[in-house]
Formats: C-alpha cells, structure tokens, sequence
C-alpha cells in the first residue's frame, strides 16, 4: 500500500491579500505525516510560495501535481491533499437572472483558479479501492469536490443559488455586521482581507482567507493590464492569458463558444487572415455583449442539460473525502496569536491529533465534529464540514 501527499500552502506574500499561516498549515502537516501516519518524505510533494527553492503553487502546477498523485494509484493507496489559501468564488457568464450557480475555487499563486468541477473530475480518476481526502482551508470550502454528498453541514441543506447582485450585497451587509462586532470587542473567522481585528485583550489578529469577487478582478485586471474585465467576461480573460493552462472547465468553455462563433457565419470572415488577426477577430466578437450573449446563454442552458442545474440526482462521487474549513458561503480564519500564524481549521485538526493517542484511530466524522467544537470554543463562526460517500464517514481520518 503506498501513501502519496501533495500540500499546497499559498501566502501571497507582498500583495495586499496576503496571509500569515498557509505554508506554516503545510509544515505542520508534512511533520505529521510522516510522524503519525508513516508517509515517507519524498512521498511528500510540497508547494509553496514563500520559497523559490520550492514549485511554485501556480495553477498549472498544482494541476499537474494533482495529476501525479492521481495517475499511479492503485487499489489499496492512500492519497491526502492539504490547501491552505484563499478562496473565491466566480458566477457563470451569463446575466444574473440566468444563473445557474457560482464555482467555489481556490485561488492559486498566480490567479488561475481551480474550480470545484476540476476537483470532482480528478475525483472520478480515483482508482476503486483507493481513497482521496482533501483537507481545504480557504473559504467557501464546503463546496470544493463539485456534487459531493454532504454529511456535516449546512451548505446544501437551504437554498443556495443566489444571484451575483444578491451575494454582492450580502457582502456589504456582513462587512458591516462584521465591523460591528469588532466595535463591540467581539471576534468573528469573517473578517475581509485586509481588515484586522484584535480579538479582546488577547495578541491575536484575524483575517479571513477569501479573496472576494471584486478583489479578485482588480488583481486580474493588474496582473493582464485589462482594463475591461466585468463580471460575465472573467472566463474568457482567463482563457486568454493562460490558455492550455486554464481550467479544463474554462477550456470547454471557450470551444463551445468558438464554436457557436464559427457557425455563424464567421467561418468565411476568418478565412484568408493571418493567425494574429484570426486572434483578434476571434477576441473582439467575444468581448462584443450583443454579439457573445445568444450563444452564452445556450452553454448555460447545455451546462444545465449535464448537470441537471446543480442537482447530482445522487451520482455522487465515491471515492473523495473532503474536510471543509467552513460552508460554501462561510470564510475560513487565517489566524496570527502570540507571534504563530496558522489557519485556524488547520489549527484544531493539529489540536485534535495531539490530543489523541498515536495508536487512536480518529473517524473522519469526530474529526469535524470535534474541530467544530475547538472554533466554536474559540469564538471563530466558521463551521467545518465534511462531504463524502456513506462508507467514509466512519472511515479513519486520512489512514
């Protein structure tokens, strides 16, 4: 039986989303798998960004890292991935009375995000008999493993498909909540980047691992020196400066796109152009709203024909397990106390671990279960969950 781990630690140091505790959450992690779990260390792939000597956690090569821990399993391997960074979550490209729902992502070093499809699709490349468990803490985790059966937690037990300009404002209103209760001396894990918070007289400052919409634009915008970049338009910049690197679910985007470009009569404009102004032809039809919105609406409505609108009908992935740090539409609490800095979900797994023996098997169930008493305990309003098939409930906590 062998036992691979990929952990991704993401700090973002020198922006002005940076955090404090993602790749000291990955030390940690790597100490205890080898020491607890018996994983040999060059069995240990670790990206970071603190350190150029490391691979860097970009999106392409924390896709290819994935892809290398999946493609040699066999029956009977133990497989363990550990995120700790920012979380985002991007709306379809489509007007708001059209939408189908957002993509929970993590937000890799250099913006180009992983959505939840592209960790269910790596899911589904799971041997039978071998079993995944991603640890994700970053916010809007509880979604991470797209259709993934919920079994503690609160994300898919209401209603969650909300428009882009009623998630916007509920932003707004939980910002001012938020600054409320730091007003009134009371600590809360939802705190937006950039804002600090003491918590009472203890030497503690938190900010949360989210990385909203309208930052995440603005840090796209700079990065791309687009000027132009909007909700609805985000996939197809994304396409355009990363490219075969981009998400497989962006990738499909824009072919089915391209190809509803092409059968419109475009096939014979494109002809006879060199393959630089083919480009911009191409690039200005798809940032042209009138043209582009009859054939987005039409991959909406296909991406609903597959998916049936977010509704799994019970085909859920059976091999994942994914421990949450919080709900989809919760942020998860990037924490710095006495000098320490960590991810406060990482932080009470570690607190679960050292206060249970080494020869204790801990269930993936009383893992969540007891790290949600820690963050309660400790006044953090970010509820952990964990969503996979029934047989891993029960099952041991990583191995």
């Amino acid at each position: 039986m062998a036992k691979r781990a990929l952990l991704i630690g993401i700090n973002y140091p020198g922006s002005t989303d940076e955090l404090q505790g993602c790749v000291n959450d990955v030390r940690r992690m790597h100490k205890c798998l080898v020491d607890r779990f018996g994983f040999a260390e060059k069995d240990i792939t670790v990206l970071i960004d603190t350190d150029k000597s490391y691979t860097q956690p970009t999106g392409k090569n924390i896709r290819q890292a994935l892809s290398e821990l999946i493609k040699p399993a066999k029956p009977g391997d133990v497989l363990f991935v550990h995120y700790s960074g920012h979380g985002t979550r991007v709306p379809p490209e489509t007007e708001e009375e059209d939408d189908a729902g957002f993509d929970e992502c993590i937000v890799p070093s250099d913006l180009n995000p992983i959505p939840d499809d592209d960790f269910r699709d790596l899911v589904e490349q799971v041997p039978e008999g071998c079993q995944i468990t991603i640890v994700s803490d970053s916010c809007h985790s509880g979604g991470l493993i797209d259709e993934a059966k919920e079994q503690i937690g609160e994300s898919t037990n209401r209603e969650t498909k909300v428009s882009s300009f009623e998630f916007e404002i509920g932003n707004c209103l939980h910002s001012v909540f938020v600054k409320l209760l730091a007003f009134c001396g009371i600590g809360s894990s939802h705190v937006e980047t950039r804002e600090i918070l003491e918590v009472g007289e203890r030497d503690e400052v938190v900010k949360a691992r989210f990385l909203p919409l309208e930052r995440f634009i603005t840090l796209l915008k700079q990065q791309t020196g687009q000027d132009n970049i909007e909700i609805g338009k985000i996939r197809p910049t994304l396409f355009d400066v990363f490219g075969e690197d981009s998400s497989p679910k962006i990738k499909n985007f824009m072919e089915v796109i391209l190809t509803k470009l092409m059968k419109r009569n475009d096939q014979s404009t494109l002809l006879g152009k060199t393959e630089e102004s083919a480009r911009g032809y191409i690039e200005e039809k798809i940032n042209d709203e009138h043209y582009m919105k009859p054939a987005m609406q039409a991959q909406v409505k296909s991406d609903r024909e597959i998916d049936g609108g977010g509704s799994s009908n019970g085909l859920f992935p059976d091999r994942g397990i994914l421990l949450s740090g919080c709900q989809t539409d919760e942020t998860s609490a990037d924490v710095k106390k006495s000098g320490e800095a960590f991810g406060a979900f990482s932080n009470a797994i570690q607190m679960v671990l050292s206060e249970t023996d080494h020869k204790d098997k801990i269930t993936n169930k009383e893992m969540v279960l007891r790290a949600r008493e820690i963050l309660k305990k400790q006044r953090l309003i970010q509820r952990p969950g964990l969503y996979c098939n029934d047989r891993f409930v029960n099952a041991p906590f990583i191995c």
